[in-house]
């Protein structure tokens, strides 16, 4: 058994033990039309500001791509977690643009 399915298991002394997970399964990723993204400028501690793309519906691995495709697109660095994906710097409207163009339902939101 992998660390990742002992989560919260310590030790049985059961010999027929089988781990049950309680994670849900990730959700499949919704098609660029269903997909409702907001993108907002979040500013950070030293007067850094990061555009972020939240609400993304999917599997991490397709918000893996997402966000790889917005760092080339914008030419810029940044990371992907928790269905939100965060730019370095202000490109809400380069993000804005070419989410969709790429058939994406998008608008600006907050600061």
């Amino acid at each position: 058994m992998s660390k990742k399915n002992r989560t919260g298991i310590l030790y049985s002394t059961d010999p027929d033990f089988q781990y049950q997970s309680s994670e849900e399964p990730e959700a499949d990723t919704l098609p660029p039309a269903q997909q409702n993204l907001k993108i907002w400028l979040v500013k950070m501690g030293g007067n850094k500001v990061v555009t972020t793309i939240r609400d993304f519906i999917g599997t991490s691995a397709d918000l893996t791509d997402l966000s790889k495709q917005l760092k080339a697109a914008c030419g810029a660095g940044g990371s992907s977690k928790d269905n939100e994906i965060l730019i370095q710097g202000d490109h809400r409207d380069k993000v804005l643009t070419w989410l969709t163009g790429k058939g994406y339902k998008a608008k600006k939101a907050g600061g």
